[in-house]
C-alpha cells in the first residue's frame, strides 16, 4: 500500500472523528472513535500494541504502548493537549526506531481546526 495514500486516509478518519466531536474530550473518546472510522473503511489497525525495549541484547516490556498500530506500517500517536510538545515528537520517532518504521502520525484533538494538530515524522 502507499504511504501516502494510506496517510491521507487516517487524516481523513481523523478529520471526521474531530468533525463529530470538537476538542475537549478523553484521548481514549478519540481512539474508539477514529478505530471505529478505520473498521468502516476497511484499514486494518492494532490498538495499543506493547511496545518492548532491547536492552543489552534482551527484550524488556516497560510498559510502553503504541496507541494504532495502521497496516502495520504507520503509528499513530494521539494526543488531546493544550499543545504539542517537543517531547510528543521525540516519543514518537523513539517509537518508530523501536519497531523499524518509517512514518507516523502526531494527532492533537484538542485544536479548534484538526490542521493545527497533525504532524507527519519520517524516520
Amino acid at each position: 500500500m502507499d504511504i501516502n495514500h494510506l496517510t491521507g486516509q487516517i487524516i481523513g478518519a481523523a478529520i471526521e472523528v474531530h468533525k463529530e466531536l470538537g476538542p475537549g474530550l478523553l484521548e481514549s473518546t478519540y481512539e474508539e472513535c477514529i478505530c471505529h472510522e478505520f473498521k468502516l473503511h476497511h484499514i486494518n489497525y492494532e490498538r495499543q500494541q506493547s511496545l518492548p525495549i532491547k536492552y543489552k541484547g534482551i527484550k524488556l516490556d516497560c510498559g510502553y504502548r503504541i496507541d494504532i498500530l495502521v497496516e502495520n506500517i504507520v503509528i499513530l500517536e494521539l494526543k488531546s493537549v493544550d499543545g504539542l510538545l517537543p517531547i510528543h515528537e521525540a516519543q514518537l520517532l523513539t517509537y518508530l526506531k523501536l519497531r523499524a518504521l518509517k512514518v507516523g502520525l502526531l494527532i492533537n484533538f484538542n485544536v479548534p481546526v484538526l490542521r493545527q494538530g497533525i504532524k507527519r515524522l519520517i524516520l
